[in-house]
């Protein structure tokens, strides 16, 4: 079992939630990110998305596509996010998961970024836009390192293909909760609910529910049909605004222990 898996598995043996928060690297420069990281963590959270900026990011929102062009606008590259997280290695405890774009990984071809991700202590990896059927030879680097293949199902994901899907994840299995992009929902209706329980019964790792997910009401109604959370727009808006104590407060809501209350 990775490490990634491990801590997840952790929390929930605790009685907890995982809370996975998602930032984008370099926004506001890339001098900012360390700074960012060690906050997150000593706020509690289970593990950190580390995003990396890119001109086509079709699975973002308003709030991340800002926060990729501020980024990108600095001159923050896969690469030298890369080398960031390499010399933040020794400060930090916390798993860090890096989504990133293929064509990002490409540029510097796909062996030299595993074996930069195996330096800078990377746990997981989310590549949105890399279809299952095409991320196998990727897969097969990841196997005899520490960092986990995290693959995303869908609302429209039929059960044969969940099924195919969750086989593969490590880490955990990413559930996402809206037919669209990333950015704040004000709901998500009562058949997301359903659908996570479907995805859970198909998944020998934890199950994570992201996109959309903004509110303290919103984290803990997802985390009563999963295992945790991913909780990207509200927390890169947050940074953005310097409110880290709404951050903070939105940690504590995802990993503190409550009781399940059915919402359907």
């Amino acid at each position: 079992m990775k490490t990634l898996e491990k801590r997840i598995r952790t929390c929930i043996e605790e009685g907890g939630k995982a809370f996975v928060p998602y930032i984008m690297a370099g926004d506001g420069g890339l001098v900012t990110l360390k700074e960012k990281l060690l906050f997150l963590q000593e706020a509690g959270v289970t593990a950190i998305e580390v995003g990396i900026p890119f001109s086509d990011p079709v699975a973002d929102g308003e709030a991340i596509q800002h926060a990729g062009a501020r980024a990108l606008s600095e001159g923050v590259t896969l690469r030298n996010v890369l080398e960031e997280l390499m010399n933040c290695k020794g400060e930090l405890a916390v798993p860090l998961v890096v989504m990133t774009y293929f064509n990002p990984i490409l540029a510097i071809g796909v062996h030299q970024f595993v074996e930069a991700c195996g330096k800078a202590g990377i746990s997981g990896l989310i590549i949105p836009d890399l279809p299952h059927e095409e991320s196998g030879s990727l897969r097969g680097m990841l196997k005899g390192t520490d960092i986990a293949w995290i693959p995303l199902v869908s609302l429209t994901s039929p059960d044969e293909r969940i099924a195919m899907i969750a086989e593969g994840a490590e880490g955990f299995l990413y559930a996402v909760t809206v037919n669209g992009i990333t950015g704040k929902r004000n709901e998500f209706g009562t058949a997301i609910y359903s659908h996570l329980e479907r995805v859970k019964r198909f998944s020998p790792v934890p199950v994570l529910a992201g996109f959309g997910i903004s509110t303290q009401t919103q984290v803990k109604e997802m985390g009563n049909y999963t295992d945790g959370v991913v909780v990207g727009s509200a927390i890169v808006e947050a940074f953005h605004r310097g409110e880290l104590e709404s951050i903070r407060d939105l940690i504590q809501s995802g990993v503190e222990k409550f009781e399940i209350v059915d919402q359907r």
